[in-house]
C-alpha cells in the first residue's frame, strides 16, 4: 500500500478539494492480489487503489472508452520472426501505467482509506486516470501511442497495438496489451518507468519456452486452472476429444429437459476457445460445443 500511495502522490493523481454542488463522487477501494509466476509459484503480493467505475455516468464522468489490444495472429508472427532472426524476446511492464494519462473530464472520487484523516468532507478531484475508470485504458493507450510516435515508431494499420521502428540498422517490433509489452528486434529503448521482466516467459496466460529448435508456446497452467475450476482435474486422458461428424441427437433427446447453467457453459466454452490457440487439436471439439451456447444440456457438458 505504501508503494501504491507513493506512486499516486508522485504522479499528482488527484487534488483534494470540496465537492462542487450537484456532483456525486465515485467510490474507490483497495484490491489485494497475489501475482504468480508461469510455474504457479508466488511472485509477489500487490495492492492497488481502484476507482469504482460502475458509478460513472456517461457524458459527465466519461465519454469514449474503446482501447485496442493486440490480437493472437501478430503475436505468432513476431514469435516466428524472432526465431528466424535469432532475436531475443523481451517482456516489459509499465509501472502504474494508467497513472500516466491526463483526464479530460472532471471526475471526483471519495477519499481512499488511509488518506481521509484530517480531510473531512473533502473529495479527490482526479488529475490523472486511475485503475477502474471506464476511460482509463483508452487514455493510457493514447499516451503510449503519442510517446512511441515521437520515438520514431510506426503504428501498424493491420493491428493498432503493434508498433514498428526501422531506422538504419535499428529494427524493433513492439506488441502492447494494455500495460504488458512484448518487444523484439536488435535494439530496445523506453521513455516510461519500465519494469524489465527479462526474456519473455509468460504473456497473456501463455508460457513461452525457449528450446534449441525454437520457441514453444504452451498454456499448461491455464489448462490446469481450467480443469480445477470445472471439477475435471481427475478426468482421464483421451487422444482425440471428439471424432469427426459426431452426432449426439439421440443423447440430446434423453437430456432435452436436463439443462445446465448457461452462463457457466458459455464461460467454459470461451476459455476453451482461448486454450485452442496453443491446442489446435481441440479446435473441432470446441467449435462443436460452441453451437449450443444458448441452450446447452447435460449431453454437451
Amino acid at each position: 500500500m505504501n508503494e501504491e500511495f507513493s506512486a499516486l502522490h508522485k504522479n499528482n493523481t488527484w487534488s483534494i478539494v470540496d465537492l462542487p454542488k450537484g456532483r456525486k463522487p465515485i467510490g474507490c477501494k483497495w484490491i489485494f492480489r497475489v501475482k504468480y509466476k508461469s510455474n504457479g509459484e508466488v511472485e509477489r503480493y500487490k495492492a492497488r487503489l481502484v476507482a469504482k467505475g460502475f458509478n460513472q455516468r456517461e457524458g459527465i464522468d466519461f465519454d469514449e472508452t474503446f482501447s485496442p489490444v493486440v490480437k493472437m495472429v501478430p503475436i505468432r508472427c513476431i514469435v516466428s520472426l524472432s526465431v528466424q532472426n535469432d532475436w531475443p524476446l523481451y517482456q516489459l511492464d509499465a509501472n502504474n501505467a494508467f497513472l500516466y494519462g491526463n483526464l479530460k473530464e472532471e471526475v471526483y472520487m471519495s477519499m481512499p482509506e488511509g488518506l481521509n484523516n484530517g480531510h473531512l468532507n473533502k473529495v479527490c478531484k482526479l488529475n490523472r486516470s486511475l485503475y477502474g475508470l471506464k476511460q482509463a485504458p483508452r487514455i493510457w493507450n493514447e499516451k503510449l501511442v503519442n510517446v512511441l510516435l515521437k520515438m520514431g515508431f510506426y503504428q501498424s494499420k493491420c493491428d493498432y497495438s503493434m508498433f514498428i521502428k526501422s531506422d538504419g540498422n535499428v529494427f524493433i517490433v513492439m506488441l502492447v496489451y494494455v500495460d504488458d509489452i512484448t518487444l523484439t528486434g536488435n535494439s530496445k529503448q523506453s521513455e516510461f518507468k519500465i519494469k524489465y521482466l527479462g526474456f519473455l516467459k509468460f504473456f497473456l496466460g501463455i508460457e513461452v519456452i525457449k528450446t534449441q529448435e525454437g520457441i514453444c508456446l504452451t498454456q499448461r497452467k491455464y489448462c490446469m486452472d481450467l480443469l480445477n475450476e470445472f471439477g475435471m482435474s481427475g478426468c482421464k486422458h483421451v487422444s482425440c476429444p471428439i471424432e469427426a461428424n459426431y452426432v449426439i441427437k439421440n443423447l440430446c433427446k434423453k437430456e432435452e429437459n436436463n439443462f445446465v447453467n448457461v452462463k457457466d457453459y458459455q464461460r467454459m466454452v470461451r476459455k476453451l476457445i482461448y486454450l485452442s490457440h496453443t491446442r489446435p487439436d481441440i479446435a473441432y471439439a470446441v467449435h462443436f460445443l460452441s453451437q449450443y451456447m444458448h441452450k446447452p444440456t447435460m449431453a454437451h457438458s
